[in-house]
């Protein structure tokens, strides 16, 4: 078998893992296996973007960088073992993912490249994957570029990206599991579960991504001892937010209110289509339950903990009504 068959091989293997794990011993009990931008986040975002944006990243920014320029003098660790190179690059990206993480929640610009992130309201292994592409070009970038530069072994990229897959879908996991005194060293959903948590003490706070370490060491940690609500208000963002794959990045660009969109009958057709056919297919196999566009509105009862008011000085630049 070839590195990339054996690396797909355990990511699969992993899945299955965490689809159980989840099943067996839930962080939230009653969620759905297939809820709310199930379909979303596995065609557009695990599927179609990751494609695409893999061509684009390397063939079209890292190849190019890598072949106009001499960085033969700064490839120091071609002499490392394999086990060393993975180990490096595994902490200085994951320290680089605090830092930008940190800053995305921390200036408006940014903000709007990574809301999409925290927009479900149902978090689960796959939540992880829903990223805004913009954002995906900017962390693999600086993740990838300096492998191949530096000289690192080629295994280095499919074993690490192997290692991103299986943590993300990790900590993101419905899973209710506690690491004891690893979770100092080690991020799990313990903690990274809360930072989706729509409660203003967590808008800046768990922004590690392998090594809560980072969280620790600046002084960055949430970990009241209990779990968030389980209302949907206590989860994902406190503003609407498109559930389809394009208008979450047109979102990004220019806020708009889907209801005033829809007077309009070719955004109504569009809209309406994926339900449609989702109907259809419901149909075809038998099952009554129509497809319904679902329109999730503010509540109007929120605790008062809850991140949820505009006026709130510590999200106020997150939605800028234009």
């Amino acid at each position: 078998m070839t590195l990339i068959q054996i690396t797909t091989t355990i990511l699969f293997c992993w899945v299955i893992f965490i689809i159980a794990w989840e099943r067996f011993f839930p962080y939230r009990k009653g969620l759905p296996f297939f809820r709310d931008g199930f379909w979303v986040d596995l065609v557009w975002y695990t599927v179609i973007q990751s494609y695409v944006l893999k061509i684009v990243i390397f063939d079209y920014i890292i190849n190019p960088v890598q072949h106009h320029f001499d960085w033969t003098g700064f490839q120091f660790i071609k002499s490392w073992s394999i086990t060393e190179q993975v180990l490096f690059f595994v902490v200085t990206h994951d320290l680089y993912i605090y830092l930008f993480h940190r800053l995305q929640h921390a200036n408006k610009l940014l903000w709007r490249t990574h809301e999409a992130h925290h927009s479900g309201k149902e978090v689960d292994f796959l939540a992880g994957s829903r990223s805004h592409a913009i954002e995906i070009i900017i962390n693999q970038t600086i993740e990838f570029a300096p492998i191949v530069i530096l000289g690192a072994d080629p295994a280095v990229v499919p074993i690490k990206a192997m290692l991103d897959a299986m943590f993300g879908m990790f900590i993101h996991a419905n899973i209710n599991v506690k690491l004891g005194k690893f979770k100092y060293f080690l991020n799990s959903p313990e903690l990274h579960l809360w930072h989706h948590a729509n409660y203003r003490e967590v808008f800046h706070a768990n922004f590690s991504t392998k090594f809560s370490v980072w969280d620790y060491l600046f002084g960055t940690v949430y970990d009241p001892g209990h779990k968030p609500g389980d209302l949907r208000e206590n989860w994902g963002l406190y503003y609407d937010y498109p559930k389809d794959y394009f208008l979450q990045h047109a979102f990004s660009v220019k806020r708009f209110d889907e209801k005033n969109l829809l007077k309009y009958k070719w955004f109504r057709f569009y809209y309406e289509l994926r339900p449609n056919l989702m109907s259809a297919l419901r149909k075809l196999f038998g099952r009554k339950k129509n497809a319904t566009v679902v329109k999730m509105n503010m509540p109007n009862d929120l605790p008062p903990s809850l991140m949820v008011t505009e006026e709130d000085e510590i999200v106020n630049y997150n939605y800028n009504q234009q």
